[in-house]
Formats: structure tokens, C-alpha cells, sequence
């Protein structure tokens, strides 16, 4: 039997323990309320931000600070957006850089000539990879939107190939907006876009009202001519510069056409779609000014070509420049 000193001090000690165990819970909930506080105040303005990309909706709780870009195009919009800082690398570049963004692009590093591997990729530590073609985030080359997300690397892929039925300038604004939301640069995302739309509206006022040229787009091709068709950004390019896209009817993106059929819609002017991979501009010149076929086609007989690089007929920054590069190759009184 315990004596009475040692009954009182075994009940001392029992709720000693007991109010160390009441504060030290204290002390955690106080801990965690203030945790949670400083998450909430250091969170950027705006965030978490969710956004549905091609079916994969993701949710950013701040603005990625490692991406990698595969294809060009992305790698220009970010660039364009004040977000050099955030590019760790990019892969695939098929056309000459925009003058102003070429220093900045130049100091990115390389990760490959063309799609990186996923292992490369990984190198690189990304929080985010985006894609400007669908083939960025190829299944059987083992770069699915699904690995890296497995990898816990969020994805984005150019709007463009969503699958959407038409591409449109529209679209090339809701890209840069939603970039521009990702990255908690919503106003860069606007003032970019408002001088994107000018760069479009001054162009096409300059033609309006002249006939519409005849048009025909050649991507690469000799049994056949790889083109765009109508539901392709250059069709629309080819309009706002005050054309009209010779097989706007190719109920297609792209699209392969006959030589006959080339001959019988008489373009007056073709625009050589300029990439790296599918011969050079001088020698698509030249294959088209050999074919005896082509001789009474009046572009070819005019010698009257125009020439776009291939990342400025898709959806990104160069397509509002290239509606005046054509512009001024269509109608070259009216739109100096």
C-alpha cells in the first residue's frame, strides 16, 4: 500500500504529465492554424488556379518555375510572356527565331534536336513540360501526358491540337491568356494580346477591300503536295492578309492534294511553308519551277512565292506577324 507522501506525489506527477499533455496538443493545433495561415498569405494572387488542357485538368497552386518546352512555338510565347527565368529547356527548333526573342532563346539549353527522350526530360527536373505538337507527348515513344504525371510533372499541350475542328486567331489568344494564367502574368497575357490583335487589325485594314488573292499553301510533297487545308490556322492567315487558301475545301487540317488539282485552281501566289527537315525554301523553289506540269500555274509562271516559317502558322506569337509578312507578299502596293 502506498503511503500518503507517495500517493500525493504519484498524483502530482499524473497531472503534470497530463497538463504537458494538454499543452503539447495545444502547441500542435497552434502550430498547424499557423501553418496553414502562412500557406494562405505566401500563396501568389490568383492561385490555385485549375485549367482543363485537351481533357487533363490540372490545378496549380503556384506558377511553375521549372518548365521544359518541346517544339519552338511554346518556348517563343513564354519568352514573349517575361518568362525566360522559367525555362530550363526546349528541344525541337525548326524555324528562325523572332529577332527580338533570339538572345533569350539562344541562352536556353538545348535538350535535342528533335523530341527529347522522357529520360532527358526528367534531367532537366521540370515541374512542367509543354508541348506544341501532339507528338510531344507520344504514347509509343513512351512520353505520355499519363508518365509524367506518374513522375509528378504536370503537362500542358498547345491548344491547337486538342483536336478542335477549326483553329482560329481566337485560338492563338486563349493560349497566350491561359499561359499567361498559369503563370500569375494575366496582365503581360493581355497587353501581349492586345498587340497581337493590332499587329492583325493593321494588316488586314491595309488590304481591305482588294481581291482576294489565290493561294496555295506548299508544305513538302512531290508524288503528291502536302497542304494546308481548311480547317488549318494559315487558311485564316491567308484570309486576314486578303487571300484566299485555293483548297480551303480539304476538310482537313492538312491534307495531300494531286498536281492536277493544283494546276486546275491556279494559284497566283504559293507559300512555302519553311521548317527544318523538309528541304530548304531554295529547293522547294526549285522542285516547283522544274515540273513541267507546274509551268502555266501563274505563281509558278510569275515565279511569285511567299515564304512562312512553319511556327508562325500555328498557334502562338508568330501568327499574328505572319498575317502581315503575307500581307505585304499578296498585296505589295497596299500593304507597305
Amino acid at each position: 500500500m502506498l503511503s500518503p507522501a507517495r500517493r500525493r506525489r504519484t498524483t502530482l506527477r499524473g497531472a503534470a504529465l497530463a497538463l504537458s499533455a494538454a499543452l503539447l496538443v495545444a502547441g500542435c493545433g497552434s502550430s498547424s492554424d499557423s501553418t496553414d495561415r502562412d500557406a494562405k498569405a505566401s500563396a501568389p494572387a490568383g492561385f490555385p488556379v485549375t485549367v482543363n488542357n485537351c481533357g487533363v485538368k490540372t490545378t496549380y497552386d503556384k506558377p511553375p518555375s521549372r518548365v521544359v518546352t518541346i517544339h519552338q512555338h511554346p518556348a517563343e510565347l513564354m519568352l514573349a510572356l517575361g518568362l525566360k527565368d522559367r525555362v530550363v529547356g526546349t528541344a525541337f527548333p525548326d524555324s528562325a527565331v523572332l529577332p527580338e526573342l533570339r538572345k533569350d532563346y539562344e541562352a536556353i539549353p538545348e535538350l535535342s534536336k528533335k523530341e527529347p527522350s522522357f529520360e532527358t526530360v526528367l534531367e532537366a527536373e521540370p515541374d512542367l513540360v509543354y508541348g506544341g505538337y501532339g507528338s510531344a507527348f507520344a504514347e509509343n515513344e513512351g512520353r505520355s501526358r499519363k508518365a509524367f504525371a506518374d513522375a509528378g510533372i504536370d503537362t500542358h499541350l498547345n491548344r491547337e491540337y486538342c483536336g478542335k475542328k477549326r483553329v482560329t486567331m481566337k485560338d492563338t489568344y486563349d493560349e497566350i491568356r491561359t499561359v499567361g494564367e498559369i503563370f500569375g502574368v494575366s496582365d503581360r497575357a493581355d497587353k501581349l494580346v492586345a498587340d497581337l490583335e493590332g499587329r492583325v487589325g493593321k494588316a488586314a485594314s491595309a488590304v481591305e477591300g482588294e481581291s482576294a488573292v489565290p493561294v496555295f499553301v506548299y508544305d513538302s510533297g512531290d508524288k503528291t503536295a502536302f497542304t494546308a487545308g481548311g480547317k488549318s490556322l494559315g487558311t485564316e492567315i491567308i484570309r486576314l492578309a486578303g487571300g484566299k487558301n485555293v483548297f480551303a475545301d480539304l476538310d482537313d487540317v492538312f491534307g495531300d492534294v494531286s498536281w492536277e488539282q493544283v494546276v486546275e485552281r491556279k494559284p497566283e501566289v504559293i507559300a512555302i511553308y519553311d521548317y527544318a527537315g523538309a528541304g530548304s525554301v531554295e529547293q522547294k523553289k526549285k522542285f516547283l519551277l522544274s515540273q513541267p506540269a507546274l509551268a502555266d500555274v501563274p505563281a509558278v509562271k510569275n515565279k511569285r512565292f511567299v515564304v512562312l516559317p512553319l511556327t508562325a502558322t500555328l498557334v502562338g506569337i508568330r501568327s499574328a506577324y505572319a498575317v502581315g509578312d503575307l500581307a505585304r507578299g499578296l498585296h505589295p502596293e497596299s500593304s507597305r
